[in-house]
Protein backbone atom coordinates (compact mmCIF):
# COMPACT_ATOMS: atom_id res chain seq x y z
CA UNK A 1 0.00 0.00 0.00
CA UNK A 2 1.46 3.33 -1.07
CA UNK A 3 1.39 6.22 1.34
CA UNK A 4 3.47 9.29 2.06
CA UNK A 5 4.87 8.17 5.42
CA UNK A 6 8.47 8.17 4.12
CA UNK A 7 8.03 11.60 2.59
CA UNK A 8 6.44 12.83 5.84
CA UNK A 9 9.34 11.45 7.88
CA UNK A 10 11.73 13.41 5.68
CA UNK A 11 9.68 16.60 6.08
CA UNK A 12 9.62 16.14 9.84
CA UNK A 13 13.43 16.08 9.72
CA UNK A 14 13.49 19.41 7.90
CA UNK A 15 13.77 18.26 4.26
CA UNK A 16 11.41 20.29 2.08
CA UNK A 17 12.03 19.17 -1.51
CA UNK A 18 11.87 15.37 -1.74
CA UNK A 19 12.31 13.34 -4.89
CA UNK A 20 11.79 9.65 -5.59
CA UNK A 21 14.36 7.85 -7.75
CA UNK A 22 14.25 4.48 -9.50
CA UNK A 23 15.74 2.73 -12.51
CA UNK A 24 14.63 0.30 -15.20
CA UNK A 25 16.57 -2.12 -17.36
CA UNK A 26 19.32 -3.07 -14.95
CA UNK A 27 18.92 -6.78 -15.68
CA UNK A 28 18.53 -6.48 -19.45
CA UNK A 29 20.99 -7.89 -21.99
CA UNK A 30 20.82 -4.91 -24.31
CA UNK A 31 20.26 -1.19 -24.40
CA UNK A 32 20.97 1.48 -21.79
CA UNK A 33 19.75 1.55 -18.22
CA UNK A 34 17.21 4.29 -17.54
CA UNK A 35 16.49 6.19 -14.33
CA UNK A 36 13.91 8.76 -13.34
CA UNK A 37 13.62 11.27 -10.52
CA UNK A 38 10.24 12.75 -9.57
CA UNK A 39 9.10 15.47 -7.20
CA UNK A 40 5.37 15.05 -6.58
CA UNK A 41 2.97 17.69 -5.24
CA UNK A 42 2.27 17.18 -1.57
CA UNK A 43 -0.41 14.53 -1.12
CA UNK A 44 -0.74 13.66 -4.83
CA UNK A 45 -1.41 9.94 -5.02
CA UNK A 46 -3.16 8.59 -8.13
CA UNK A 47 -5.39 5.61 -7.25
CA UNK A 48 -3.59 3.40 -9.81
CA UNK A 49 -0.09 4.44 -8.74
CA UNK A 50 2.05 1.40 -7.91
CA UNK A 51 5.32 -0.36 -8.57
CA UNK A 52 5.66 -0.28 -12.38
CA UNK A 53 6.27 -4.06 -12.47
CA UNK A 54 2.76 -4.63 -11.07
CA UNK A 55 1.02 -2.58 -13.76
CA UNK A 56 -0.05 -3.44 -17.30
CA UNK A 57 1.68 -1.55 -20.13
CA UNK A 58 -1.56 0.33 -20.86
CA UNK A 59 -1.91 1.44 -17.24
CA UNK A 60 1.76 2.45 -17.08
CA UNK A 61 1.32 4.62 -20.16
CA UNK A 62 -1.74 6.34 -18.64
CA UNK A 63 0.08 6.92 -15.37
CA UNK A 64 3.14 8.22 -17.23
CA UNK A 65 1.00 10.99 -18.72
CA UNK A 66 -0.67 11.72 -15.37
CA UNK A 67 2.70 11.98 -13.61
CA UNK A 68 4.11 14.35 -16.25
CA UNK A 69 1.00 16.53 -15.97
CA UNK A 70 1.06 16.71 -12.16
CA UNK A 71 4.68 16.44 -11.07
CA UNK A 72 6.36 19.50 -9.60
CA UNK A 73 9.40 18.37 -11.61
CA UNK A 74 10.82 15.21 -13.15
CA UNK A 75 14.06 14.13 -14.78
CA UNK A 76 15.14 11.19 -16.92
CA UNK A 77 18.73 9.94 -16.99
CA UNK A 78 20.50 7.18 -18.92
CA UNK A 79 23.54 4.97 -18.54
CA UNK A 80 24.76 3.86 -21.97
CA UNK A 81 25.72 0.37 -23.08
CA UNK A 82 29.32 1.57 -23.29
CA UNK A 83 29.19 2.89 -19.72
CA UNK A 84 27.63 -0.36 -18.50
CA UNK A 85 30.47 -2.35 -20.06
CA UNK A 86 33.09 0.09 -18.80
CA UNK A 87 32.06 0.74 -15.18
CA UNK A 88 29.59 -2.17 -14.60
CA UNK A 89 25.82 -2.11 -14.44
CA UNK A 90 25.50 -1.00 -10.81
CA UNK A 91 27.72 2.04 -11.33
CA UNK A 92 25.97 2.83 -14.62
CA UNK A 93 22.59 2.67 -12.85
CA UNK A 94 23.88 5.03 -10.15
CA UNK A 95 25.16 7.36 -12.89
CA UNK A 96 21.74 7.32 -14.58
CA UNK A 97 20.06 8.13 -11.26
CA UNK A 98 22.39 11.06 -10.61
CA UNK A 99 21.75 12.33 -14.14
CA UNK A 100 17.99 12.09 -13.59
CA UNK A 101 18.29 14.18 -10.42
CA UNK A 102 20.40 16.72 -12.32
CA UNK A 103 17.53 17.11 -14.81
CA UNK A 104 15.11 18.27 -12.10
CA UNK A 105 14.12 21.92 -12.13
CA UNK A 106 14.84 22.12 -8.39
CA UNK A 107 17.69 20.60 -6.42
CA UNK A 108 16.06 18.20 -3.96
CA UNK A 109 16.90 18.32 -0.28
CA UNK A 110 16.82 14.51 -0.19
CA UNK A 111 16.33 11.64 -2.63
CA UNK A 112 14.37 8.50 -1.75
CA UNK A 113 16.12 5.81 -3.79
CA UNK A 114 14.67 2.40 -4.57
CA UNK A 115 16.98 -0.44 -3.52
CA UNK A 116 19.89 -0.70 -1.13
CA UNK A 117 22.52 1.43 -2.87
CA UNK A 118 22.90 5.17 -3.46
CA UNK A 119 26.45 5.86 -4.57
CA UNK A 120 28.04 9.19 -5.44
CA UNK A 121 24.93 11.33 -4.98
CA UNK A 122 25.49 15.06 -4.49
CA UNK A 123 22.29 15.33 -2.41
CA UNK A 124 21.40 13.37 0.73
CA UNK A 125 19.88 10.02 -0.19
CA UNK A 126 17.84 7.43 1.69
CA UNK A 127 17.68 3.93 0.21
CA UNK A 128 14.40 2.05 0.46
CA UNK A 129 14.27 -1.65 -0.38
CA UNK A 130 11.03 -2.27 -2.27
CA UNK A 131 10.48 1.47 -2.30
CA UNK A 132 8.47 1.42 -5.53
CA UNK A 133 5.75 -0.43 -3.62
CA UNK A 134 5.91 1.88 -0.59
CA UNK A 135 6.54 5.49 -1.63
CA UNK A 136 4.41 7.32 -4.21
CA UNK A 137 7.47 9.37 -5.19
CA UNK A 138 9.54 6.26 -5.94
CA UNK A 139 6.60 4.51 -7.64
CA UNK A 140 6.17 7.51 -9.94
CA UNK A 141 9.89 7.40 -10.77
CA UNK A 142 9.66 3.67 -11.50
CA UNK A 143 6.86 4.28 -13.99
CA UNK A 144 8.68 7.09 -15.81
CA UNK A 145 11.86 5.01 -16.05
CA UNK A 146 10.05 1.87 -17.22
CA UNK A 147 7.91 3.61 -19.85
CA UNK A 148 10.85 5.67 -21.13
CA UNK A 149 12.98 2.56 -21.54
CA UNK A 150 10.17 0.48 -23.06
CA UNK A 151 9.64 3.19 -25.67
CA UNK A 152 13.34 3.07 -26.50
CA UNK A 153 13.07 -0.71 -26.85
CA UNK A 154 10.41 -0.23 -29.56
CA UNK A 155 12.90 1.97 -31.43
CA UNK A 156 15.73 -0.53 -30.97
CA UNK A 157 13.47 -3.26 -32.30
CA UNK A 158 13.03 -1.35 -35.55
CA UNK A 159 16.81 -1.26 -36.03
CA UNK A 160 17.42 -4.82 -34.81
CA UNK A 161 14.20 -6.78 -35.54
CA UNK A 162 15.94 -10.16 -35.38
CA UNK A 163 16.09 -10.06 -31.56
CA UNK A 164 12.41 -9.43 -30.75
CA UNK A 165 13.23 -6.56 -28.39
CA UNK A 166 9.76 -5.02 -28.66
CA UNK A 167 8.39 -8.13 -26.98
CA UNK A 168 10.90 -8.95 -24.23
CA UNK A 169 12.26 -5.40 -23.79
CA UNK A 170 15.82 -6.70 -23.70
CA UNK A 171 15.42 -9.10 -20.81
CA UNK A 172 17.00 -12.55 -20.79
CA UNK A 173 14.07 -14.56 -22.14
CA UNK A 174 14.35 -17.88 -23.95
CA UNK A 175 13.53 -16.15 -27.26
CA UNK A 176 16.22 -13.51 -26.68
CA UNK A 177 18.87 -16.10 -25.81
CA UNK A 178 18.00 -18.15 -28.91
CA UNK A 179 18.20 -15.04 -31.12
CA UNK A 180 21.61 -14.23 -29.67
CA UNK A 181 22.87 -17.74 -30.36
CA UNK A 182 21.56 -17.54 -33.93
CA UNK A 183 22.59 -13.99 -34.84
CA UNK A 184 25.29 -13.13 -32.32
CA UNK A 185 25.25 -9.91 -30.27
CA UNK A 186 24.64 -6.52 -31.88
CA UNK A 187 26.12 -3.12 -31.11
CA UNK A 188 23.33 -2.48 -28.58
CA UNK A 189 24.07 -5.62 -26.56
CA UNK A 190 26.02 -5.36 -23.33
CA UNK A 191 29.27 -7.19 -23.96
CA UNK A 192 29.82 -7.71 -20.26
CA UNK A 193 26.53 -9.64 -20.12
CA UNK A 194 27.28 -11.89 -23.10
CA UNK A 195 29.88 -14.30 -21.70
CA UNK A 196 27.43 -16.41 -19.75
CA UNK A 197 24.80 -16.36 -22.52
CA UNK A 198 27.16 -17.27 -25.33
CA UNK A 199 29.46 -19.52 -23.33
CA UNK A 200 32.51 -17.39 -24.02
Amino acid sequence: MLDFHLEEECKNKGYKIICGVDEAGRGCLCGPVCAAAVILPEGWNHPDLNDSKKLSPKRREALYDAILENAVSYGIGWGSVEEIDSINILNAAMLAMRRAIDELAFTPDIALVDGNCARGFTVPAKTVIGGDGISPSIAAASILAKVSRDRLCIEMDRDFPQYGIAGHKGYCTKAHREALLEHGPSSIHRKSFMKKILGE
